[in-house]
């Protein structure tokens, strides 16, 4: 994780601040400019369906903020500083760099709404004075700078001063416009009345939603706060519900007061509507500059954080970034920035183009957020303990909305600023790899949807498990850096159809040493695993015998919620005494119903992993199912795509066509990959014994399976074994019990 930001010097605003910049941005310009258009072209109803819809959206980040902010010291970067020590600095970065570019252009946005407010005053110099018609992007450039000549030289605290006085003026230019009348005496009101043909309810939409984007603007303080765990959530709450019922109050004034023509056509149509109508420029102006101060005081926090957490390549940019005053860590530098990002908007001047721009990374900043909070709700982490809870379902809902909305406001944006996200992540993921935010994150969510469904499995568990079998399947060696041959078996066997663990057996007691030991060689076992397909849990033990380590794994209930059922052992052809010890223990592995498979590695290894031979006896009657199954298991692993099995069966020659007619019965019904002409049938009417046809028909094998019983351990022990040099790799297997096929 980077490093935390560091305390800004003088950090005394408390909750009413959040509050006032939050409310100043969410009453801002779209409700004098874009409100009455959207009440005219949508109805009373459909504009309560905006602001219902666009609630969806921020009350539940409103309170996923709430949740996010008390679990953890919040410093100097706002939603960034939320979104990347929750999500990792990778993801952080990735949203917080959007979240930046749009809280930047919508200083640029603000300030086009502010010169939209002298439109009343223009128009009268040109009509009654005869002066030119002026370019409002003058009013906005030149609003621009004198804005950036405050923010440079005063900072934060002269914004928040002036922000005190803008919002009076707001309030009261509100007031004003409640006391109004209908523009005419004959005005009826109907829920649903708009103009013919309107523009389209998302559309509308799009353009009303950064009206709904202030919440992330308190957040922007949070370096400047005493106590941002207390303000915050506050602050922000207040702030949401507060313009929710504003915003419904004037929607229902709009259609109560003017026809849906007056509406659509007069962006400036509640001057006509309030007590008194001068009142209104004035208020749009006090709205426009309140929301222009908010966000020019946020986004240079918000780039200040991003150089602090070293986001960008090399070290010059974001230390120049991260720099501020020396007195109050003023952010200068970020502030510049996002004042040249300002002017370049403004130059534009159509507020319908900065508004779908900015509402598009908003809406993914809000969603992601939501996204946040959903995990860790999920993730059930000890750690996380806010003072403030929401609920999962909220934060769902939230998620969901957003990204919904997001394609249906504009698909081609909510594509571009995906791509544009991930193009960031992926930039700030090649130079900074060890930050694993999203992966701790997500790894606690598996871990409870596991826990869970292990917990489901035992319940649902039955007595009989033969009937749908698959192996669970366990192999313990003190072999594994001599050899990978049990390893790829187990992977093999575990990657689609079964559970494998595969456990490294240390010698010796349980001590600080060979704990410490254990780690490393674990650490050393999942370096080794990378790179290849396989989906086995890896773990060691220590243990004073191989004995003792086995009789304690058979009792582990394995990672697949239910007990293991088979275990693998494995011995090299050139020293099969080693096998001798594990061996010692098949009692208890019978007893306990595992089925026992040894593989035999030899120096040909798995050669070219084309041909499986499956050997058959009249002594197979509960291996043989087992064998089939398993070399059907590996056929299933991509390594061995080109496979084929082929089947031998050695019966006395007057069983010959009957058992033949069973396998070939088997196969079919089984719905097995094995061409029944691979189906041998081999006389055991012959002087050769059965290790020397196998020896000769199977030396090309680049894997054999070879059943044994249980019982001939107790005679042979690990000579059973032995006697196959002339073949490769072999699976010696023998079931506890038989297993159906079909």
């Amino acid at each position: 994780m980077a490093n935390s930001l560091p305390h800004r010097t003088t950090a005394n605003f408390g909750t009413l601040p959040v509050f006032m910049t939050t409310i100043s941005t969410i009453l801002g310009a779209i409700l004098f400019l874009r409100f009455g258009y959207a009440v005219g072209h949508q109805g009373f109803l459909g504009v309560i369906g905006i602001i219902i819809l666009g609630h969806m959206v921020t009350i539940p980040t409103a309170l996923a903020v709430a949740e996010i902010a008390t679990n953890q010291k919040v410093q100097g970067g706002g939603a960034y500083y939320i979104i990347s020590r929750s999500f990792g600095l990778n993801i952080g970065s990735a949203i917080g760099i959007t979240l930046y570019l749009s809280q930047a252009i919508s200083v640029a946005f603000y300030v086009i709404a502010f010169s939209e407010a002298f439109d009343p005053i223009i128009r009268f110099l040109h009509y009654e004075i005869n002066t030119p018609l002026i370019d409002k992007r003058w009013i906005g450039l030149a609003s621009m700078s004198l804005l950036s000549v405050v923010i440079l030289t005063r900072g934060a605290n002269i914004g928040m001063k002036a922000l005190y006085f803008v919002v009076g003026l707001l309030f009261t230019s509100l007031l004003f416009f409640f006391l109004g009348k209908p523009t005419s005496a004959d005005h009826s009101f109907a829920l649903n009345l708009q103009i013919t043909n309107p523009d389209d309810f998302f559309f509308v939409f799009t353009i009303i939603f950064p009206a709904f984007t202030g919440l992330v603007a308190g957040l922007g303080l949070s370096g400047d706060l005493r106590n941002p765990s207390k303000s915050i959530p506050r602050g922000t709450l207040w702030a949401t519900l507060g313009g929710f019922v504003v915003y419904v109050l004037v929607a229902y004034k709009l259609a109560i007061s003017a026809s849906p023509q007056e509406l659509a056509s007069d962006q400036l149509i509640m001057q006509k509507i309030a007590l008194w109508g001068p009142i209104i420029p004035i208020g749009l102006a006090a709205a426009s500059l309140s929301s222009a101060l908010g966000s020019i005081m946020v986004a240079p926090r918000t780039l200040q954080a991003i150089g602090n957490d070293k986001v960008f390549p090399g070290t010059g940019l974001n230390a120049w970034l991260a720099r501020g005053k020396e007195k109050d860590n003023e952010p200068t530098n970020a502030g510049l920035i996002s004042i040249i990002i300002g002017f370049v908007f403004v130059a534009f001047g159509d507020i319908n183009f900065v508004a779908q721009i900015i509402a598009m990374f908003f809406m993914v900043t809000y969603g992601v957020i939501c996204v946040i909070s959903l995990l860790e709700h999920f993730a059930a982490d000890p750690s996380y303990r806010p003072t403030f809870k929401s609920r999962w379902y909220v934060s769902l809902l939230g998620a969901i909305t957003s990204f919904w909305l997001m394609f249906k406001m504009n698909a081609p944006y909510a594509l571009l600023s995906l791509i544009v996200m991930g193009g960031i992540y992926v930039m700030v993921s090649s130079y900074k790899k060890k930050e694993k935010g999203l992966v701790n994150l997500f790894r606690g969510v598996v871990f409870q949807a596991s826990r869970q469904l292990q917990v489901l499995a035992q319940r649902a568990d039955r007595e009989d498990l033969d009937e749908h079998w698959r192996p669970f399947t366990i192999c313990v060696s003190q072999d594994t850096f001599m050899r990978r041959s049990a390893f790829d078996m187990l992977r093999w066997i575990s990657l689609k159809y079964g559970f494998g663990t595969y456990i490294h057996y240390i010698k010796g007691f349980l001590t600080e040493k060979t704990n410490q030991e254990s780690r490393e060689v674990l650490n050393k076992l999942i370096q080794l695993a990378v790179g290849s397909k396989n989906r086995v849990y890896l773990d060691t033990i220590i243990s004073p015998s191989y004995t003792s380590a086995i009789a304690q794994v058979i009792q582990l209930s394995g990672i697949s919620g239910k007990g293991n059922n088979m275990i693998l052992f494995e011995f090299s052809q050139s020293n099969p005494e080693a096998l001798q010890e594990a061996l010692n223990t098949h009692d208890i592995l019978f007893a306990t119903g595992f089925d026992l498979c040894v593989l035999n590695t030899s120096y040909k290894g798995f050669g070219y992993k084309q041909q499986i031979h499956i050997w058959i006896t009249s002594d197979d009657y509960n291996n043989a199912n087992l064998m089939i199954l398993l070399g059907y298991i590996i056929l299933g692993h991509p390594e061995w795509k080109e496979g084929i099995i082929k089947i031998f069966a050695i019966y006395q020659p007057e069983e010959g066509n009957r058992r033949k007619e069973e396998l070939q019965e088997l196969i079919k019904e089984g719905r097995l990959p094995i061409s029944l002409a691979n189906i041998n049938l081999i006389s055991a009417d012959t002087e050769k014994k059965t290790r020397d046809i196998i020896g000769q028909i199977s030396a090309d094998s680049d894997l054999t399976f070879i059943g044994f019983r249980h019982e001939q351990l107790k005679t042979e022990g690990h000579h059973l074994f032995t006697g196959y040099d002339s073949l490769g790799n072999v699976l010696f297997v023998s079931a506890n019990k038989k297993k159906e096929i079909n």
